[in-house]
């Protein structure tokens, strides 16, 4: 929304479909003190601006045998665009790596990855992961307890 300031209103809506993305606009319009048509026409401005990208549901990796996390940073061999356009889509490809981001400091990249146990991560790790283009070497990291893993942003002023 470049070619709009988000406003405060903006940023309570925005801090709303964050807590719920299933409520209704009757209800969103209510917690934002709105009428139901303006509220809409702010969601659907923000929406199609890109500032709201989409709606998804939470879902618990120990129920879905998937509860092993690991944080595994990435040193590649080189750094050129090329390389990195090839690590960037191959990594795309692997469904247990939950995210990927490139990093400043002695290794680029750091990703998270999930599992259903050790084993499975060890093989992830020979398999998939080392074996991606680019990859030098890796260092894991096994998280023992999440304290804190949130999904919605910090709004400025909300």
């Amino acid at each position: 929304m470049k070619e709009h300031k988000l406003d405060a209103t903006d940023l309570r809506i925005l801090q709303e479909v964050q807590k719920n993305g299933r409520i209704t606009i009757a209800e969103l319009s209510r917690r934002v003190h709105l009428t139901k048509t303006p509220c809409a026409e702010r969601l659907r401005r923000m929406e199609k601006a890109g500032v709201v990208s989409g709606y998804f549901a939470r879902l618990d990796p120990s129920i879905l045998d998937v509860a092993h996390l690991a944080m595994v940073q990435v040193q590649l061999k080189g750094t050129t665009s090329d390389e990195l356009e090839a690590f960037n889509r191959a990594v795309a490809r692997v469904p247990e790596i939950q995210s990927c981001h490139m990093i400043a400091g002695g290794y680029d990249y750091l990703l998270k990855v999930r599992t259903r146990d050790i084993e499975s991560y060890r093989r992830v790790l020979g398999a998939v992961i080392s074996r991606l283009p680019g990859v030098l070497q890796t260092h894991t990291y096994v998280v023992m307890e999440t304290v804190k893993d949130e999904l919605t942003l910090a709004l400025p002023g909300a």
